[in-house]
């Protein structure tokens, strides 16, 4: 089978590499028919984080399941499914709580045994705990398959973006990012019935999409003019704020706009902020509060994708390019020159 792999900063090649097999009976096989680009895979592939060189990339795979192990009961071959970015057994005491994210198993996406989301094939190990199955009805509609994929990852995200900032009926919420997870946060902020959904970005076709999924306002100045301009709007800070970029500033630029007792949700992946540190103090003299932490999209799919499915949900738009596998190098460098927001990969 063909997959993506990893040789060094810079370099994604797609190279013929052993098709996974079922190894214990809780796997099942999937031939993959979707998947994407995630900004988190532009960490290793900018050298900011650490990877090996021959490892398989990709963690949002959809496709149709070709072979399952004899203690499978949940997916049969030929049933569509999405594989959440995150592998759970559905069965200890963290994804028993919802928290699948932290599963004991640890099992991931990317390893020789498993494959990446990126290739023809992939293995889920504890396919019970782990995939989703799309209804038959849909399991061929193009629009839908695309509407759905990013419930793997980025659509969760920005879900547990909002929840865990606590936006509800009637709120105001901050955005922190423009990225395909704060897009989703926007979508996210607007199905959980906020009221006024600030957008805050440095991309203007981005925010312009951000409008669309319903944010209010947007504001694409940086630095203390944008924090400054945040709080004019929210009338000294908001209940709710969102950080959805995972750098330091971004996670600073939230915390000040946070309203003393407000809360940020935060789902960045937190490269750079170990470095510079936190405001502690501020959060502490406001007493705001600070959740979230890596999605537990699998906690979330099946509501989001009763959203989609009924027509009221539709994050496909954030999809700005469309690759097959042999273009999933140039996917990578679209990305990493922000010529597109997430990429789509179908075989």
């Amino acid at each position: 089978m063909r997959a993506a792999v990893y040789q060094g900063p810079g370099e994604i090649a797609v190279e013929e590499v052993p098709k996974p097999d079922i190894e214990s009976p809780d796997d099942a096989v999937i031939r993959v028919t979707h998947t994407a680009v995630c900004g988190s895979d532009l960490w290793f592939y900018r050298g900011d984080s650490d990877r090996e060189a021959g490892s398989r990339v990709g963690h949002e795979p959809m496709g149709i399941v070709e072979e399952v192990g004899d203690d499978v009961t949940s997916v049969a071959p030929g049933d569509r499914v999405i594989a959440p970015f995150a592998i759970s057994c559905g069965e200890c005491e963290f994804c028993r709580q919802g928290l699948y994210t932290s599963c004991v198993e640890d099992e991931s996406w990317g390893s020789e045994a498993n494959g990446g989301g990126q290739g023809e094939y992939v293995k889920c190990p504890f396919a019970d705990g782990t995939l989703v199955r799309v209804p038959d009805r849909y399991a061929d509609d193009e629009d839908v398959l695309e509407s759905l994929l990013p419930l793997t990852d980025v659509m969760g995200t920005g879900h547990h973006a909002a929840v865990s900032a606590g936006v509800g009926e009637g709120d105001t919420a901050v955005v922190v990012g423009d990225g395909a997870v704060g897009l989703c946060g926007v979508l996210a902020a607007q199905r959980l019935g906020a009221e006024r959904i600030i957008a805050m970005g440095h991309h203007e076709d981005r925010l312009e999409l951000a409008a669309e999924f319903g944010a209010t306002d947007t504001i694409s100045a940086r630095g203390d003019d944008a924090i400054e301009r945040a709080r004019d709007l929210t009338h000294g800070g908001a209940n709710h704020v969102m950080e959805c970029v995972g750098a330091a500033s971004a996670m600073d630029s939230a915390i000040a706009i946070a309203r003393p007792g407000g809360t940020v949700g935060y789902v960045g992946v937190p490269y750079g902020v170990e470095d510079g540190g936190l405001d502690v103090f501020t959060m502490f003299s406001d007493n705001i509060t600070i959740r979230g932490g890596v999605a537990p999209v699998r906690a979330y799919a099946e509501e989001l994708m009763a959203d989609v499915l009924q027509g009221t949900l539709d994050p496909s738009p954030i999809f700005t390019k469309t690759v097959d596998l042999d273009g999933v190098p140039e996917g990578y460098a679209a990305m990493d020159d922000r010529e597109a927001i997430k990429v789509l990969v179908k075989a």
